[in-house]
């Protein structure tokens, strides 16, 4: 496993369900091709695949 994940938006939440919606914002993602930096562990990895649809990850 890398240290840090880099994940972006890349699909609007809009028409996602709630819970995936509160997902997004929990990651710390706002807005649309914004990119944030998060340790890499199993609860963030769950909280991506929950999301995948919606997000690109890169391993740093």
């Amino acid at each position: 496993m890398a240290d840090k994940l880099k994940i972006t938006l890349v699909k609007s939440p809009i028409g996602a369900i709630p819970k995936q919606r509160a997902t997004v914002e929990a990651l710390g993602l706002k807005k649309m091709h914004k990119t944030v930096e998060m340790p890499d562990n199993d609860a963030i990895r769950g909280m991506i695949w929950h999301v995948r649809h919606l997000v690109k990850v890169e391993e740093i």
